[in-house]
């Protein structure tokens, strides 16, 4: 039976530029899909809507390309990056390969980073982090499902070891909501979410418009 120890070992063994690289894939195109007219609606995370939390989204994907390279990264304001329109989606797009280009250069997981000094690594986890939970959050706020398959699975098992190191501050922060406990059964993933302070079995309410690129009558 594997340890934690054993488990963490594991997840070591992949890079974070890796981790990021497979997160995007999913993150990326459910980005893409949001259509304008879901910009105002509600997600699961109380504080935003789908556009201030894109807008978030977009903040960290640009300012954790800083941390990577060990320069000065500014989270005190967010800039507005979204809007009507397609070309938002794109940038974003370009920003999160630059974001897993960044992650994965020679040294970048070496040593400490950001104003707190923290290990990098961890520092690159918790990008991760909010590109995994934040395309969650936007896909049930958009009446779509996150993709969770085998692949995901490393993800999943770097960020519970994450969040478990991270929780204590991130709750006082306000960056974390209080656990919610995990249905019976609740998979690694449904987990991950409840430790965020999330419920996996959040819905939007109401009828959610269709993602760009749809086709009417599908």
């Amino acid at each position: 039976m594997d340890t934690d120890d054993t488990k963490r070992d594991e997840f070591l063994r992949y890079g974070i530029g890796e981790l990021l690289r497979r997160a995007a894939a999913r993150a990326v195109p459910l980005v893409r899909g949001i259509p304008d007219e879901a910009l105002t609606a509600p997600t699961p995370c109380p504080d935003y809507d789908v556009r201030a939390l894109a807008d978030h989204l977009f903040h960290v994907v640009v300012e954790f390309q800083k941390l990577a390279a060990r320069q000065d990264a500014d989270f005190s304001v967010t800039p507005r990056r979204v809007g009507a329109g397609g070309d938002w989606r794109e940038r974003f797009a370009d920003e999160t390969d630059k974001l897993v280009a960044a992650w994965s250069a020679p040294g970048a997981e070496d040593g400490t980073t950001g104003a707190w000094q923290m290990p990098a690594r961890l520092v690159g986890s918790m990008a991760l982090l909010d590109l995994v939970v934040h395309a969650w959050d936007l896909a049930r706020a958009t009446g779509r499902t996150y993709p969770v398959d085998e692949e995901l699975a490393p993800v999943v098992g770097q960020l519970r070891a994450s969040v478990a190191e991270l929780a204590p501050t991130g709750r006082k922060m306000g960056a974390f909501g209080e656990p919610v406990p995990a249905p019976e059964g609740a998979t690694e993933f449904e987990r991950l979410l409840g430790e965020t302070g999330r419920d996996p079995r959040w819905e939007a309410p109401g009828e959610v418009p269709r993602e760009v690129g749809s086709v009417p009558g599908e």
